[in-house]
């Protein structure tokens, strides 16, 4: 074991570094050093399993593994170390270079508490030691109640597939989703849920904050072995929002999106389909290699763009990526959220050119719901039980009506 702090009055080691070698992993210097101080060290593969053994492990808080593309012939040896630091109590953090998201997703698997890209993002590391430090503390009460939903073996519903993409960050998708799921809900005349709200968007998805939820372990879990999902795991994942509504969060920890695969992704869906009429789907801004999976499953597909200059680039680049992989870019309804007011002639003209130029219809015009939008989202309620009068929540109402319609009408006439 090699470190600054191996002298006899030194503190004792509070966390390690294991890696094949620290000096590849610079970043990750100055950031121990900066959280622990002179009371960490640093450990070779082989080394850690014999240190783990030895009395200067018992105050070992945690251990940074840090990995590039050559440690991947090792994963064997990185998963026992894994399991020999959890075994004593010790927490993991992985720091991982150009790892593949296979080797990601067996590690995570073996039980690591945290994943961080390398190059570290500033204040990371030093926020998941602090994550580990924070005492555990009692739910406060919620509007959303945090229980698992019973699913029942024998349903045979084939659920109707409502995507939301945003084409450019903060276009409104996952509002939209949140709400329209909601509504969609408040529809069900049945005391049996019928809506089912799924978080894709693994790294950045907001769901369970504006539903004041909170991010369950079981998800990750249920996307990790989702060969062996059914109907119980399934439902131990996600939670009820006022027993109308059930929800699946995005995952605790910051994952690869391509922790997931396409097959991961028609089980979740098919499973959510045959339980629910409708399965509303938050996805994430990056197209990905299961979005065409999504796409493909999908009964509508909400792509939600702004009237200026990034979505309008956004839009013309998706079409193209898209009619170029031969992928159904018909089944994509444009939304222009926050749309200009209806006595703005001037807005008015440039929505009909921006449609005009992009050869694209805006289906849905959304209007501007002001600050009690932002309001609703940060008190973890939808707009209909926050501010029912808002004119954006009466025109997601409005096409959630419709939608619920449509949905019954296809139900009738099978």
């Amino acid at each position: 074991m090699t470190s600054g702090n191996s002298q006899p009055d030194a503190a004792p080691i509070a966390a390690c570094t294991i890696s094949r070698d620290v000096q590849n992993f610079d970043l990750l210097i100055e950031d121990m050093e900066a959280v622990m101080g002179e009371a960490w060290g640093d450990l070779g593969f082989t080394e850690a399993l014999a240190f783990f053994y030895q009395p200067e492990a018992e105050t070992v808080e945690f251990v940074a593994i840090a990995i590039d593309s050559q440690d991947e012939e090792n994963l064997p040896l990185m998963g026992e170390i894994i399991t020999q630091a959890k075994s004593r109590g010790i927490k993991v953090i992985l720091v991982a270079e150009d790892v593949t998201p296979a080797a990601l997703h067996k590690l995570l698997r073996q039980g690591a508490d945290e994943f961080i890209p390398y190059p570290l993002p500033e204040q990371e590391l030093a926020a998941a030691v602090d994550r580990f430090r924070r005492p555990s503390e009692p739910a406060a009460p919620a509007a959303a109640p945090a229980r698992a939903h019973k699913l029942h073996a024998d349903s045979q519903r084939e659920g109707a597939v409502i995507v939301a993409q945003g084409l450019a960050g903060g276009t409104g998708s996952s509002t939209f989703a949140v709400n329209l799921a909601w509504e969609l809900a408040e529809l069900t005349a049945s005391d049996r849920p019928s809506v089912c709200l799924l978080d894709l968007d693994l790294q950045t998805g907001s769901v369970s904050t504006y539903l004041d939820m909170p991010r369950r372990d079981a998800v990750m879990e249920m996307l990790s072995e989702t060969e062996a999902m059914d109907e119980d795991i399934f439902g131990q994942s996600l939670i009820s929002y006022q027993d109308k509504l059930q929800v699946l969060t995005a995952p605790a920890d910051m994952v690869p999106l391509e922790f997931i695969t396409p097959e991961d992704i028609l089980r979740v869906v098919e499973m959510a389909r045959s339980h629910f009429d409708f399965v509303v789907i938050d996805m994430p801004h990056t197209l990905v290699q299961w979005t065409e999976t999504v796409m493909n499953l999908a009964h509508v597909y909400f792509a939600l763009i702004e009237l200026d200059m990034r979505s309008a680039q956004n839009a013309l680049r998706v079409k193209r990526a898209l009619q170029s992989e031969d992928l159904p870019f018909d089944k994509l309804r444009f939304i222009l959220n926050r749309a200009p007011k209806f006595t703005d002639l001037n807005g008015k003209s440039r929505v009909k050119r921006l449609a005009e130029s992009l050869g694209i219809s805006l289906d849905v015009q959304l209007p501007d719901g002001g600050k009690s939008i932002l309001q609703s989202c940060d008190h973890g309620q939808p707009l209909a039980l926050s501010a029912p009068k808002n004119p954006l929540r009466k025109e997601i109402a409005k096409l959630a009506r419709s939608l619920h319609e449509l949905g019954n009408s296809d139900a009738e006439a099978a």
